[in-house]
């Protein structure tokens, strides 16, 4: 494992956002949502591709908090922009848990 020191951590910018829908993303290679996640006003709403259709569906996506880091630039993802970086976790099966606050914080709050 590589080593960072803290000015390299301190640059990624973990943010905490509400998503405010998901949709099946057509014609992704692998099955995927396309992500509106809002970080608040300083941040505002940002797209997301995220591979995370084997344990949830749309409808329980819309309204939970995630953690994704915001500061990446924008990346094609299949025929949308990708403006941020949803963060989870593989189970043993592979498939992604979403990283989640467990208790609620504000939109835009900072990983520290």
């Amino acid at each position: 494992m590589d080593t960072i020191d803290w000015n390299d951590f301190a640059k990624v910018e973990l943010r905490v956002g509400e998503v405010l829908s998901a949709e099946p993303l057509p014609k992704a290679r692998r099955p995927a949502y396309v992500l509106r996640v809002d970080f608040g006003p300083e941040i505002g709403v940002r797209k997301s591709s995220a591979q995370i259709t084997a344990l949830y569906r749309p409808e329980d996506l819309v309204g939970k908090r995630v953690v994704a880091v915001v500061n990446f630039p924008p990346k094609q993802i299949g025929p949308i922009m990708s403006e941020c970086l949803v963060t989870g976790f593989h189970d043993a099966q592979g498939r992604v848990t979403l990283c989640v606050p467990e208790h609620e914080v504000p939109l835009g709050t900072k990983l520290l």
